[in-house]
């Protein structure tokens, strides 16, 4: 047999659900994300050519920097599937084609990272006319979603390039 909830017990789940989502609203997230700029240098070694990643601590126009962002999971229980969204530095134009991350599904945005989509979807409104197909440089973020979680307190690592306007 059916029984309606008294006006006080349904007070206080009202009450409660609304505790719960403002605890949720107010919840840390539990990913930090640290970037790390670095420039190619060569170096010879043992008899051989090669290129070490060095601090990019001065670069100037035309230069390619790599960056790696280092996506912590703080909390100590999983986070299922995070999504890490990443700015392309002010004065850095993406390299196409190089946003990698194990396990990660990349998108992009063109419009500030309100939206994201794969590079063929992507279209930019031209003054009066057809929108045009972006291209690399019309990128204003890069949307790593990881396709597995993350484990607490681990760490997982994605990369992309940019050349330096």
């Amino acid at each position: 047999m059916y029984r309606q909830p008294s006006l006080r017990a349904l007070g206080l789940l009202i009450a409660s659900s609304m505790l719960s989502a403002a605890a949720a609203e107010t919840a840390p997230d539990p990913i930090a994300v640290k970037a790390i700029a670095e420039v190619e240098q060569p170096v010879h070694e043992r008899g051989r050519d090669t290129n070490k990643l060095a601090a990019a601590e001065r670069v100037v126009s035309g230069d390619a920097v790599i960056y790696t962002l280092e996506v912590r999971n703080t909390a100590a229980t999983t986070v299922p599937a995070p999504t890490v969204i990443f700015p392309v530095p002010e004065h850095m134009i993406y390299t196409a084609d190089s946003a990698v991350g194990p396990a990660t599904q990349v998108t992009y945005s063109v419009d500030g990272g309100r939206t994201f989509d794969v590079p063929e979807n992507l279209k930019i409104a031209q003054p009066g006319g057809e929108p045009r197909e972006a291209t690399a440089a019309d990128y204003t973020h890069i949307r790593w979603q990881l396709k597995n979680a993350l484990k607490g307190n681990s760490v997982a690592f994605v990369r992309f390039r940019a050349r330096v306007k």
